[in-house]
């Protein structure tokens, strides 16, 4: 039997259609384990009118104690982590038995989102390529295998000591990947494993992901000492391009206040060079979505997107100033 995990917190938006598919999914053979983080919206209510085991936390404990407390109540040889924000499809959890079963013992396998994402627009499908890409250039030996499609045995899990429950609000995932390479476990990504993601937001919920996602990953990095490291989504693409970016507005501003035209010659070459550092991206970009969104896709990783990675760098950096002040 296969448990389906999924942790949810305030997520009514898109919690009835990642249970619709779930449950579809998951029945008659596999469960699924819904964990209500102490939500103050509908997700408990949503949660009770369909075919699922619900687990209701109180305080909101965070990510990881969720989906500690869902694996607690699995009664599935395998835990197949998901997101309230996730579609699976009709093929998921076969995949993940096949999956599982190549990876052999003390493993964890690792999917990711469709190119497809389950809400329509060019954020939402920016975000979706950009995932997989990134996620997928290293199955055999990825850095780390994300939560919104992991599966492993219940077993092993439990033996890990499952996810940290005083990490970080986020990338507890990676912490916990990391732990189970040095423990000995195997990661793996399996590219066919996937699920639709519903991301809900434009332009400004596009950058204050981002921003958010790498002020955690900036405090983690900067502990480990490993901030040039390329792991997954924190390339050393898209590190290059934040800094290739920030050359480019630093010329900009200059030219400007300074009033010396002659300063913007070097930001064509500042440009050209991150789309070099990404050309695997641009080429994922094409290949989803034809000539005019790989266009515009690329635009907004080289010149827009680095200023939320910008911004979210210096928040962790400063995190940390502040607790070794403290």
């Amino acid at each position: 039997m296969i448990s389906i995990v999924i942790p949810v917190r305030d997520g009514a938006r898109a919690l009835d259609a990642c249970l619709q598919a779930a449950c579809a999914a998951a029945l008659p053979d596999h469960e699924v384990v819904v964990v209500d983080d102490g939500s103050t919206d509908e997700s408990a209510a949503i949660a009770a009118r369909h075919p699922c085991r619900l687990v209701r936390l109180a305080g909101g404990r965070g990510a990881s104690a969720a989906r500690n407390a869902g694996a607690a109540a699995a009664r599935g040889e395998t835990l197949f982590f998901t997101d309230a924000d996730c579609v699976l499809g009709p093929h998921t959890l076969p995949r993940v038995t096949a999956a599982l079963d190549d990876a052999g013992t003390r493993a964890v396998v690792g999917g990711t989102y469709e190119t497809r994402p389950y809400d329509p627009g060019f954020f939402p499908a920016f975000q979706a390529v950009f995932i997989n890409y990134h996620e997928t250039r290293r199955p055999d030996d990825p850095d780390y295998v994300a939560s919104h499609a992991m599966a492993i045995r219940s077993a092993d899990f439990r033996a890990s000591g499952g996810f940290d429950e005083h990490f970080l609000p986020i990338i507890e995932d990676v912490e916990f990947c990391h732990r189970l390479r040095r423990a000995g476990y195997r990661l793996r990504m399996d590219p066919l494993l996937l699920v639709r993601h519903s991301f809900g937001f434009g332009l400004a919920g596009s950058l204050r992901n981002a921003a958010r996602k790498v002020r955690y990953w900036a405090r983690y990095s900067l502990r480990n000492r490993d901030l040039l490291a390329d792991s997954g989504t924190a390339s050393r693409g898209l590190k290059a391009a934040g800094a290739l970016a920030g050359l480019s507005w630093a010329s900009l501003a200059a030219a400007v206040f300074l009033r010396l035209p002659a300063l913007l010659l070097p930001v064509p070459l500042f440009v050209l060079a991150a789309i070099a550092a990404n050309t695997g991206l641009v080429r994922a970009f094409h290949k989803a979505g034809g000539p005019l969104f790989a266009t515009a896709a690329t635009g907004y990783l080289v010149l827009i997107y680095p200023v939320a990675i910008g911004v979210g760098a210096a928040l962790g950096l400063l995190d940390l100033v502040r607790t070794a002040w403290d």
